[in-house]
């Protein structure tokens, strides 16, 4: 039996049963539609997620109170702990491969402009913010470029709160009132849309000395630095450990760099796009478990086709490659099926729900496929076996 007579055979095997074969495709079809669609959310979402967190800069370095891992010191340290103040700010910025420094504070309190009032997240920062966390000026200008320590009682507002509470009217120069204490707006940002479900236009931006004491803290909530792109991280990370373990005593201090986070969030994500993949992977099984179960019926049914090919020269072999072809060409058949409907669903999904964001990764594609065709010459390999031990005299007398 020739390769071509194998493969006409099996094709008229799979065509003269057309709905048994459309079913057993749409079962391998399913599982690979399945793998192809949550990888793209899983992927969509890993880019969606670093590009949030890549607005604001790679090169950039956090500052935060207190030590996140565990040492073997007794507790009475822990009162020792020196809240990071603007002095520790100002010293950092110092640091000739700092371009940049924010002393951060984050609250909550009501802003007024004459009978409107609106309730919304007040920030405690420095001049530096357009630099630092690469946010535009729309209207005015930025906080002024006081001692941070004596700063004056200035406000910029985001774009989000400029409309909901001033409207159309002109925002620069007015009197408002933030947590009961007056400022002098005189700036409006960019709009920046949300990060991570966070609206940074629903804020206001006041001296950092003015919200400390607006919210009755002693300590930063953060330091946020910008160094030179191309520098060694690990370089500036240490410079800045040194400087503040001179200035505290102990290290009570914890630094995360933007690419040290990235690189954690990216292993995350890697992980969670694997994990999805590998549940749309157990809808490849069940169509391998139906493609066991077609082509074991068939064999069961076709016992004198099988006898006949024997009587007249076919070997074990050949029977062997009929069968497993035939699982073969309806894996195949079923995978690349599930390909155009898993792209395209991802992509329809995308383009219907904007909030949702798809990306089809062609590795896992390719991979879906491959998969698709191991699983149906697996699934292929017990029927074929079972066919090509057949007794010919006895697959005969079954007609």
């Amino acid at each position: 039996m020739l390769i071509n007579d194998s493969i006409k055979l099996a094709m008229g095997a799979i065509s003269s049963q057309r709905m048994r074969s459309f079913l057993t495709a749409l079962g391998i079809a399913v599982g690979v539609a399945s793998v192809v669609m949550l990888t793209s959310i899983g992927e969509g979402i890993h880019k969606f997620v670093l590009s949030e967190f890549t607005q604001f800069g790679t090169n950039l370095m956090a500052v935060t109170p207190g030590k996140t891992t565990t040492a073997g010191m007794s507790g009475a340290i822990i009162s020792n702990v020196r809240p990071l103040s603007i002095d520790d700010a100002l010293a950092l910025e110092r640091n000739p491969r700092i371009l940049g420094m924010v002393p951060f504070v984050q609250g909550n309190a009501p802003v007024e402009f004459g009978k409107r009032s609106r309730r919304t997240y007040v920030f405690g920062v420095g001049s530096q913010v357009p630099t630092v966390w690469q946010m535009k000026v729309a209207v005015g200008r930025f906080l002024p470029d006081d001692d941070p320590r004596t700063a004056r009682a200035f406000a910029v507002l985001g774009k989000k709160v400029k409309d909901e509470l001033l409207g159309a009217v002109n925002p620069l120069g007015r009197r408002i009132r933030i947590g009961g204490e007056r400022f002098r707006v005189i700036g409006v940002m960019e709009s920046k849309g949300q990060m991570l479900g966070f609206d940074l236009d629903d804020a206001v931006y006041i001296p950092t000395n003015r919200a400390l004491a607006m919210f009755d803290r002693e300590s930063l909530m953060e330091i946020d630095l910008i160094y030179a792109a191309g520098s060694n991280p690990d370089d500036i990370v240490k410079s800045v450990k040194t400087l503040l373990m001179d200035r505290h005593g102990l290290e009570d201090f914890t630094i995360t760099t933007q690419e040290h986070m990235l690189d954690v969030l990216g292993s995350v994500l890697d992980i969670l796009t694997l994990a999805v993949g590998a549940l749309g992977g157990i809808s490849l099984l069940v169509g391998g478990v139906g493609i066991l179960t077609i082509m074991t019926i068939s064999v069961n049914e076709r016992r004198a086709e099988i006898g006949l090919f024997r009587s007249i020269g076919a070997n074990r072999g050949q029977i062997l490659i009929l069968f497993i072809g035939e699982a073969v060409v309806l894996s195949g058949i079923g995978g690349f099926a599930g390909l155009i409907i898993g792209a395209g669903g991802a992509w329809l999904l995308g383009a219907t729900v904007p909030a949702l964001p798809t990306h089809t990764p062609w590795l896992y594609v390719f991979l879906a496929e491959i998969l698709a065709v191991v699983i149906g010459l697996l699934a292929g390999v017990l029927p074929a076996l079972k066919a090509a031990n057949l007794d010919p005299i006895e697959a005969l007398r079954a007609e």
